[in-house]
């Protein structure tokens, strides 16, 4: 991105150089003037709504997990006192 923002480069002679698809450093490059310090946040400083996301999917695996179990408690118990 630098070649773009700080050496004056265009998108497509920057995406030439390390063999960049054009189209994929024009968005890094829209991305980054759209969100400045936090365009490319990664795993490691994942925005609120991603972080959330990540969570209730978290949070939703569990719950069908639980369920499970409790859906195999009843089977059982309804055998045993059948």
């Amino acid at each position: 991105m630098e070649l773009v923002t700080d050496q004056g480069y265009s998108i497509a002679e920057a995406a030439r150089n390390p063999g960049i698809r054009r189209s994929v450093l024009g968005h890094w490059h829209k991305e980054q003037l759209e969100k400045q310090q936090n365009a490319f946040p990664g795993s490691g400083h994942q925005s609120f709504e991603a972080e959330e996301l990540r969570r209730l999917r978290d949070e939703k695996r569990r719950l069908r997990l639980e369920r499970e179990i409790i859906k195999k408690a009843m089977a059982f118990f309804a055998r045993e006192s059948g």
